[in-house]
């Protein structure tokens, strides 16, 4: 199904980690208690609810069960030199993805029926890749803070939402910087660039119907034209204003993100281990090995 592939035997989190989500997560950390309070006081009961309710209500991938998205998991878990977390596929309307893990011993990624109507093989597994990205990350808890915060800024009155609404902003704005993480995730996986940026496409303007006539170096072309809007002060505030309360960067952004670091220095010598200490012996796993 998929060209070989580089095994990333050693591969760290921070070996590939957006500068703009380092920065956005030690900032994250400096919130006193936050990470705490999720881990133990939120963690036990959420996690067990979440994992109750994916498993009753989606399907477990595996060998026996959709085998294909199963070899798509475990390939890219070996590339990206971790542990494999399960894999559902719910029925959902909506083209989306998401990765839950609190405390590192019940992880599991689902991704919804409509997106994989969106996309090809190789496109799935960068989709799948990416939530890697989040475990590998140790993005689990924050994303667990972020979205109780977003419900708490709309339960607040008065100057408990004002409140709220500054820690949303923040959370915000770690999320759409751990995005470009996980692109790099995604990218390490496949090995491909292109699959990456179509699969960026896709999701800003693909249906099962029109996903076979889009243009992927036209959509690249239109990711390094909005990069121009940047270049005055007002081009970048609007684009600010336009993202502040998005959950993710804009599809051409991440496009463009992802483009830049596949011709980089940094990007080809992960590939051929250059950054990596790789020996004849792997270590053991240990558990939740890199996050």
């Amino acid at each position: 199904m998929f060209s070989p592939k580089s095994t990333l035997l050693g591969l760290k989190a921070d070996h590939f980690r957006h500068p703009l989500d380092l920065e956005a997560t030690q900032a994250i950390k400096q919130l006193p208690g936050i990470d705490l309070m999720v881990r133990n006081l939120l963690g036990p009961v959420a996690e067990q609810f979440f994992y109750l309710e994916n498993i009753a209500a989606s399907v477990l991938v595996g060998e026996k069960q959709l085998p294909e998205f199963h070899k798509m998991l475990l390939e890219a878990c070996q590339v990206l030199d971790m542990e494999t977390p399960q894999l559902y596929v719910r029925q959902h309307p909506v083209p989306n993805a998401y990765t839950f893990a609190m405390r590192g011993k019940q992880p599991f990624i689902v991704v919804h029926t409509s997106l994989l109507e969106l996309l090809s093989p190789p496109e799935i597994q960068a989709v799948i890749a990416h939530e890697l990205g989040h475990l590998k990350c140790d993005h689990g808890v924050y994303l667990t803070i972020a979205n109780l915060i977003v419900l708490a800024a709309a339960q607040l009155p008065n100057w408990g939402a004002v409140l709220a609404q500054g820690l949303q902003q923040q959370m915000l704005q770690w999320l759409r910087c751990a995005e470009f993480t996980c692109d790099r995730a995604a990218l390490l996986a496949t090995q491909d660039p292109r699959v990456v940026s179509s699969l960026l496409m896709k999701l800003a303007g693909g249906s099962p119907t029109l996903a076979s006539q889009l243009n992927l170096d036209a959509f690249l072309d239109q990711a390094r034209a909005y990069d121009d809007i940047s270049n005055n002060e007002l081009g970048q505030m609007l684009k600010e204003a336009h993202t502040v309360n998005l959950t993710h960067p804009v599809p051409v952004l991440r496009a463009r993100e992802i483009d830049r670091w596949a011709s980089s220095k940094e990007y080809q010598g992960l590939l051929k281990g250059e950054t990596m200490r790789y020996s004849t012996k792997a270590e053991s796993k240990g558990g939740w090995r890199n996050w």
